[in-house]
């Protein structure tokens, strides 16, 4: 059974920072693409970033290239999204995702989920 535990959220005011962590378990973390998406209240599911299974190649959104930074870390079976120049519209819950090796940016396509972690900016 594969687990994803997203941590790192939080209230940050616009311009600022945060880090968010997804610590994966039940799996073999280096056979997974790595997702984050994030849902504000009352809209759908928006894809932000993905990462490959190898090679670390990135797919950030156009609404956040620039400014958020996503990676992983092997030898912890944890995904990373570092995000900078924080903007209200960012406030949503970020959840990561996992699907076999490739990138999608269909939320549909992830097999396992995180329970989401809150990201409040204000102005």
């Amino acid at each position: 059974q594969v687990q994803l535990v997203e941590s790192g959220g939080g209230l940050v005011q616009a311009g600022g920072s945060l880090r968010l962590s997804c610590a994966v378990s039940g799996g073999t973390f280096s056979n997974y693409a790595m997702g984050w998406f994030r849902q504000a209240p009352g809209q759908g599911r928006e894809f932000v970033a993905a990462i490959t299974w190898i090679g670390g190649d990135t797919d950030p959104a156009d609404s956040v290239k620039g400014r958020f930074t996503i990676s992983r870390d092997d030898a912890k079976n944890t995904v990373y999204l570092q995000m900078n120049s924080l903007k209200p519209e960012d406030t949503a819950v970020y959840y990561c995702a996992a699907k076999w090796r490739l990138v999608d940016r269909d939320y549909k396509a992830y097999s396992y989920w995180g329970q989401g972690t809150q990201v409040t900016v204000s102005s």
